[in-house]
C-alpha cells in the first residue's frame, strides 16, 4: 500500500462550509480524489486527498481556514464485492488497526481510491494487496 498525505479542515457545522472548502480548492484547479465529512453538533471535520495537496493547502489557508496534514495509506482497490474486506483482513493480519477509512468509488471496471488512517503507517505500507 502507498503512503500519502491527507488534509483536514475543521469548520463550524453550518450551511455553506463544504461549499467554501470545495470552492477554494476548485479555484486552485485542484481535483479532490477522496473526501470524508464527519460532523458533531458544533463542528465538522473534512478530510481529503487531492491531486495537489500543496496547492489545496495554500488555497484553503488563503480562504482563512486552518489546515492540518497527516500521513495516511492510499490504496487503489478493485471496484468489486469483497475488495475492501480483503484489504481490511490483510491489515488486521499485519496487526495494523484501521482508525478510519474513506474513499471515492469509481465506475465499474475502474479502481476505487480508499484512504486508511492507521495505527502504524510503516507496517501498513508493507502490506501487499
Amino acid at each position: 500500500m502507498a503512503r500519502g498525505t491527507q488534509l483536514s479542515v475543521t469548520l463550524q457545522n453550518k450551511p455553506g462550509q463544504l461549499a467554501k472548502v470545495a470552492s477554494a480548492i476548485s479555484r486552485a484547479k485542484v481535483n479532490i480524489r477522496a473526501i470524508s465529512v464527519v460532523d458533531s453538533t458544533e463542528v465538522g471535520v473534512i478530510r481529503l486527498v487531492t491531486s495537489s495537496n500543496a496547492k489545496a493547502r495554500a488555497a484553503l489557508k488563503k480562504a482563512g481556514m486552518d489546515v492540518v496534514q497527516s500521513p495516511v495509506i492510499i490504496s487503489k482497490l478493485p471496484n468489486e464485492p469483497g475488495a475492501l474486506a480483503a484489504a481490511a483482513r490483510k491489515l488486521a493480519a499485519a496487526k495494523v488497526n484501521i482508525e478510519y477509512a474513506y474513499g471515492s468509488a469509481a465506475r465499474t471496471g475502474q479502481p476505487s481510491t480508499i484512504v486508511f488512517g492507521v495505527s502504524n503507517i510503516a507496517r501498513a505500507a508493507r502490506v501487499k494487496l
